[in-house]
């Protein structure tokens, strides 16, 4: 199946445009993140977890909306098990107990006749938040590392650099944009370990798309010889550019069933999904490839500038 046929959009040529557009959200994107600083979860700066039970089902809407006035702020829950069972985590300061107290409270003032019951109750203490935050770190390093080496052997180093910008630039994008809209959400997304799982499927998804078109590029460049570099990256992303609104255009569609039917806990998860497959889709097309292009053209500057030198130099000594 082919959405476009044979298309032919001058990417290159637009990649000023590209250029503009990453640069600003990047810039931005920083800002927030080094003005605001990122909105941790309960996982990555530590709080109280309390597993309550239920006699009859209730929803997590509505334990939430239940227990944010009682706690001053909006808790995290879930469902823990089965419908009757929910994980609720929360960072308001005080007692373990103080705070189980106003928790059971509100519930029973609500519904009096659910008898919720805590299971357990456990803490999340700063030195088990910050290892976690460590291990989110480390691993979102670790693949892009080697997704870098396995481009490198793949292909070659230009086109590693390229595919680890674009995996950068997604990550702080969607970092970015994920500070700036916490606030104004009506869902959480706090970076949490669901959060991580998110980004690292955006690498994975993102590094797909590059490394497709970066493949177009290297069998075009044994066929056509003799054409020019920029024609060459042209064709490849016009060549496989149906397949990649195909692809993406369908991932995003489930994403969308996913966020607006898979309940609360799910919408953070979705909506960097969302945000990060659709700006991956971007990223392959105008990032990636015209940062290879910059970097051969770059070195063909300098190959013609030394044989300049090498050609002058013998006159100007005469």
């Amino acid at each position: 199946m082919r959405l476009l046929r044979n298309p032919n959009i001058d990417f290159i040529g637009l990649r000023r445009y590209g250029y503009i557009f990453s640069g600003v959200t990047l810039v931005v994107g920083i800002l927030f993140v080094l003005i605001g600083g990122l909105h941790y979860g309960i996982d990555f700066k530590g709080g109280k977890e309390y597993v309550v039970r239920f006699a009859q089902p209730r929803s997590v809407a509505d334990v939430r909306s239940t227990l944010t006035p009682a706690l001053g702020k909006s808790p995290e829950v879930k469902t823990y098990g089965d419908d009757r069972t929910l994980l609720i985590r929360t960072d308001v300061e005080g007692d373990l107990n103080e705070i189980q107290a106003r928790i059971i409270e509100a519930l029973e003032r609500t519904q009096p006749g659910n008898r919720p019951e805590v299971l357990s109750t456990s803490i999340v203490g700063p030195r088990f938040a910050a290892d976690l935050r460590k291990g989110a770190l480390y691993s979102a390093i670790g693949s892009l590392i080697v997704i870098f080496l396995y481009i490198v052997i793949r292909f070659e180093w230009r086109f590693g650099l390229g595919a680890l910008l674009t995996l950068a630039h997604d990550v702080i994008v969607v970092l970015g944009l994920f500070t700036i809209l916490e606030p104004i959400t009506p869902f959480s997304i706090e970076i949490s370990q669901t959060i991580i799982a998110a980004f690292l499927t955006i690498i994975g998804y993102s590094v797909n798309d590059t490394v497709i078109i970066y493949d177009r590029i290297r069998e075009y460049r044994n066929i056509f010889k003799t054409e020019r570099l920029d024609v060459l990256i042209n064709r490849a992303i016009n060549a496989t550019l149906s397949r990649t609104i195909i692809t993406s255009g369908t991932t995003l569609l489930v994403i969308l069933v996913l966020f607006i039917f898979g309940g609360e806990a799910l919408r953070g998860f979705a909506f960097a999904l969302f945000l990060g497959i659709g700006l991956g889709t971007y990223s392959s097309i105008f990032v990636s490839s015209p940062f290879v292009y910059e970097l051969y053209r770059y070195q063909q500057r300098r190959a013609q500038s030394a044989v300049a030198v090498r050609s002058t130099g013998p006159r100007a000594r005469k």
